[in-house]
């Protein structure tokens, strides 16, 4: 098999550690960041406040294996404190920024909120790096600031009008770390996320992701609701993708990288009849009284987009991703994991 950046990345980190914070390291991206992190031998700081995030996802990783704990240190905190932020930056070399207030129903219901969590606590993070002296900064962008922009696949220099407060507050940080890459002269690279998934993702609240949402509703023989004809199409990426690319983003040896936005999917298209029926026939294995559920449709909702897909080519060219996981591969994955817990109930 041919050896990928990636796989020489690893390798280094491996033979020379660094110390890395991750925010909202309670979280399932910032938990499968630090699962990573700890699997390679590296030292982390994790700063969560446990509004989205969850204390079982860190016992989660730390079960894994115990020796491990010793090389993570937790802040509990919120980083729309300043001190929380200047506290979590101390003495690393490397932050991943993936705190965040997410949802798109849930930032027309609150912008104040979003605005907050999204925006403030994310200019308090890159103050207390700057003045930290980190080395470099990536944090998580999304696919939402492309907005009302049609045209598929979505290229980093193409955006269109925002369509929700959380798009908004997406767009203000990269413009935010653009300006502290220009003036600062901080290293910054931005990762804008497509409908990421995978094992620790939350299904329950109001706001939960749709996968692990319609994976609870199915075992527990409840109706699976989608919004709109079920056409509205993502480009769903599996987690681990969004872990290489973080790593990646961070080691990259070359500072021309910075300064900049990169897409993280899988240049995929898959729409919600399709993902329904995907998780159906994978969760029957495990249940096979699911394999008769049929979705609930539902008028479709404000500030959803109809398509997305992203353009891998810039993330491929500059820093070599590659993605390990295609949805169908990331989705088995997926569904294992959360059947193996529903089974444990």
């Amino acid at each position: 098999m041919k050896r990928t950046r990636y796989d020489e990345v690893c390798e280094d980190l491996v033979n020379s550690p660094r110390r890395w914070l991750v925010t909202g390291v309670a979280g399932f991206i910032g938990s499968a960041l630090l699962e990573r992190l700890l699997d390679l031998g590296q030292s982390v700081v994790g700063v969560d406040s446990f509004l989205t995030g969850h204390k079982r996802n860190l016992d989660d990783v730390l079960a894994i294996n115990p020796d491990e704990r010793l090389q993570f240190r937790f802040v509990e905190g919120d980083l729309r404190d300043p001190k929380v932020a200047a506290d979590a930056v101390k003495d690393v070399d490397i932050v991943l920024h993936q705190a965040a207030l997410g949802s798109v129903p849930r930032s027309i219901k609150d912008p104040v909120a979003s605005h907050d969590h999204n925006v403030n606590a994310f200019l308090n993070v890159m103050a207390a790096a700057k003045d930290a002296g980190v080395r470099r900064v990536v944090y998580a962008s999304s696919s939402s600031v492309y907005g009302d922009h049609t045209a598929l696949p979505k290229y980093e220099d193409r955006i269109g009008k925002p369509l929700s407060p959380y798009a908004v507050t997406k767009r203000v940080d990269e413009l935010y770390a653009q300006v502290f890459h220009d003036v600062y002269g901080l290293q910054v690279i931005g990762l804008r996320y497509f409908n990421v998934f995978g094992r620790r993702q939350d299904p329950d609240g109001m706001y939960a992701a749709v996968i692990p949402r319609w994976i609870a509703a199915m075992v527990e023989g409840k109706p699976c609701v989608i919004f709109g004809d079920g056409t509205n199409s993502r480009d769903f990426c599996y987690v681990d993708n969004i872990v290489q690319a973080n790593l990646l983003a961070a080691t990259s040896p070359d500072p021309a990288v910075t300064g900049t936005v990169y897409n993280c999917g899988c240049n995929e298209k898959t729409d919600l009849k399709q993902l329904f029926a995907m998780i159906r026939e994978d969760l029957a294995k495990d249940f096979p009284d699911v394999a008769k559920a049929e979705p609930v449709f539902e008028p479709p909702r404000n500030g959803d987009i109809t398509h997305s897909q992203a353009a891998i080519d810039k993330i491929s060219a500059a820093l070599g991703y590659v993605p390990t996981h295609q949805v169908a591969e990331g989705m088995t994955e997926t569904v294992a994991w959360f059947a193996h817990r529903l089974r444990r109930k």
